[in-house]
């Protein structure tokens, strides 16, 4: 009896075992289409978030606006402009370190980061690392080079976004909320570092992330 018996109870088992599996597999389903798109898994390699552990010592003095990335993702997409109305994207950089930088002619703080930034530039800029400073300005366009001779910037390439995608892509994605904003991006493109407000961007901190981040 017990062996006439036992096939019925495997199946009454079985069968609300079968059931869990269903509605797990339909709440993970859900889940995935529910998820917003920020909240997508992160495609950046383990390398990504040790170099972000080895940056975050370095967020102190002045850089302690400095905000390390926890889990290193790919920054939202958009597109600027070289001096020569060509489109490029962060795409374009990978395999160099970057220091994406979003900065105004009317932006006040932009006024005493920018000549920092070039000089990091002229110091650090090579086939490793970039310092990538786009200006979003979208009236007015004539001012950007007459700003960036007043101050004297000789060393960073000139990338501009007119059509104010830049700024509103970092803005939705909780990036930029003013000017300037700088991410720290590694040259596999995952963002490991964030700073919102100006920087002193050739001071020894600076040097000291740049190293690290070309290193990573």
């Amino acid at each position: 009896m017990t062996k006439i018996d036992s096939p019925p109870r495997r199946r009454t088992v079985l069968v609300p075992v079968l059931g869990a599996v269903a509605v797990l597999a339909a709440a993970a389903v859900l889940y995935e289409t529910a998820r917003p798109a920020g909240k997508a898994l992160s495609d950046c390699p383990a390398a990504s978030a040790a170099l972000a552990a080895r940056l975050a010592p370095l967020a102190k003095g002045e850089l302690a606006a400095l905000s390390v990335a926890s889990d290193p993702r790919r920054p939202e997409p958009f597109a600027f402009e070289r001096e020569d109305g060509g489109k490029v994207t962060l795409k374009d950089f990978r395999g160099r370190a970057v220091l994406l930088n979003l900065w105004a002619t009317w932006c006040v703080p932009c006024r005493a980061e920018m000549p920092a930034l070039d000089r990091l530039q002229a110091a650090k800029g090579g086939p490793g690392f970039e310092v990538v400073a786009v200006n979003v300005d979208t009236a007015r366009l004539e001012r950007r080079a007459a700003f960036l001779d007043s101050i004297g910037v000789k060393t960073l390439t000139r990338y501009a976004d007119p059509s104010g995608d830049a700024f509103e892509t970092l803005r939705k994605d909780g990036k930029a909320l003013g000017l300037p904003v700088t991410l720290v991006i590694d040259k596999d493109g995952c963002e490991v570092g964030a700073v919102e407000g100006g920087a002193k961007w050739d001071s020894a901190e600076a040097q000291a992330l740049i190293e690290t981040l070309k290193g990573g």
